[in-house]
């Protein structure tokens, strides 16, 4: 079962409650107009706007729903939104930040009155056209946007990323050369003794986990596929069908290798001395001041790292410690996506059109967040040279829900929200309670069990 179907079910079951105490909320009646899915030459795409010249006299306004709670609180938003108004002075802008936006933005999805535009949360691909209302095709938009394909269905695009992420490790760089490491590693290994000269040599913590925060740690498995075999097909389309994915490949490659890493650095004691203090807002402050070596995270935190303190310069971003027959390879995709209501008016549908073209080809946010570029005409100082870039490939036709079926029956929820399998890792490795390998064998057998009962063909 999908997961927005279900949630669906406990929407509608508020949803009756509350008509039985007398209250209800308004919902919009009203459905769009001709959408790019219409197959109409005269139908609202994203190509089909020139940002400054169309809908410029078009009254209305619309809301934005979203995570970035921190952009709301320190005027960020408002000043996109003003600067917006410069250009579209009548199409005015609601705009929401939501502290649980995972769940609460599908919640609100199921009610079909959450607003205009919002950030697509985890639902399946096949709904997507339920929901929203797309761009135009994927050829079309790739013309415009990396990562089209990330939110498509049916050949349509109906995502498009307010930023993107690369996927490396945040270091540094005063302290991996304070403790003598004058190349970057490029293997588990290396990596493993770079942080063994971070303890010897310096009074940082080499590796900080952020475990106590949770979602840091379901980072590692951004790094799945692409990263640690060079095969941008691995995650969305060989993954569920292979059967034994964390076997190790001996060669410093794959899943094994990945996680390993984590394990033996806090096997070892190269991690903070108390997991379960970690401070997600603190550690910030901790890697700008030289407290912290190196921290697993997207390239995403960049920014927020440099301007946690007075040493920006020293704040970088390397290749994940991985090399697949002698290259390094970084994944870059991204992030949330701003997705527009189908079930909106039509003026909505085109205020909103209009207003997440301004925001991703000329507000500069993604810029601002330091992220990877998803315009392909704004300009960006984004800089990952020391690496192969792969984005990867989506799944196969008729498979579009079948990873989301594997995480959810296998429970470990790879990309998906599995931080409790990492920190699994980090307590075994604390404790000594289970080897490593020991837990690659449950994750096996987890895997296997859910290729069975999912009828799954398997390739040995």
């Amino acid at each position: 079962m999908r997961k927005v179907k279900r949630v669906t079910a406990v929407a509608m079951t508020m949803a009756l409650g509350a008509s039985l105490f007398g209250c209800s909320g308004s919902s919009s009646s009203t459905t769009g107009g001709t959408t790019a899915a219409d197959g109409d030459e005269d139908a609202l795409t994203y190509a089909s706007i020139t940002l400054g010249e169309d809908y410029t006299d078009l009254s209305t306004t619309i809301k934005f729903i979203h995570h970035k709670t921190d952009r709301e609180e320190d005027g960020t938003m408002a000043n996109l939104i003003a600067a917006f108004n410069e250009v579209y002075p009548n199409i005015k802008v609601e705009t929401e930040g939501i502290t649980d936006y995972a769940e609460d933005s599908l919640l609100r999805l199921s009610t079909k009155d959450w607003g205009d535009v919002m950030f697509i949360p985890a639902v399946d691909k096949a709904d997507l056209s339920e929901y929203f209302i797309p761009y135009g095709t994927v050829e079309e938009m790739s013309e415009y946007i990396n990562f089209a394909d990330q939110w498509a269905n049916d050949g349509q695009c109906y995502g498009i990323g307010y930023m993107a992420n690369a996927q490396g490790v945040l270091y540094n760089k005063q302290v991996f050369a304070d403790a003598g490491i004058t190349e970057l590693p490029k293997t588990p290994d290396e990596f493993i003794d770079a942080l063994k000269a971070i303890k010897d040599n310096t009074d940082a913590i080499p590796l900080y986990t952020n475990y106590a925060a949770g979602w840091t740690m379901g980072a590692w498995d951004a790094y799945l596929g692409s990263i640690t075999l060079g095969d941008n097909t691995w995650i969305n389309q060989k993954f569920v069908h292979t059967a034994e994915p964390f076997k190790d490949n001996g060669d410093g490659t794959g899943a094994y290798a990945l996680y390993k890493i984590l394990y033996d650095a806090v096997a070892e004691g190269l991690t903070e001395d108390d997991y379960t203090t970690t401070d997600w807002e603190g550690c910030k402050a901790m890697i700008n001041n030289g407290e912290i070596g190196c921290m697993v995270l997207g390239s995403w935190a960049v920014v927020q790292m440099k301007a946690a303190g007075e040493n920006a310069d020293d704040i970088a971003y390397m290749p994940f410690p991985i090399t697949v027959d002698g290259v390094q390879y970084a994944t870059a995709g991204a992030d949330y996506n701003y997705a527009i209501s189908a079930t909106t008016s039509e003026d909505n549908q085109k205020a909103a059109m209009v207003f997440v073209k301004w925001m991703v080809e000329e507000s500069g946010w993604c810029e601002l967040e330091g992220g990877y570029p998803v315009s392909k005409t704004a300009e960006t100082s984004f800089d990952f040279s020391d690496a192969t870039i792969l984005s990867d490939a989506p799944a196969l036709e008729g498979e579009e829900d079948l990873l989301n079926q594997m995480n959810a029956t296998s429970e470990l929820s790879f990309n998906a929200g599995g931080d409790s399998k990492i920190q699994e890792i980090v307590e075994a490795a604390a404790n000594g309670s289970k080897t490593f390998d020991q837990i690659m064998e449950e994750w096996t057998e987890k895997w296997n069990d859910a290729q069975e009962e999912l009828g799954v063909e398997v390739n040995q």
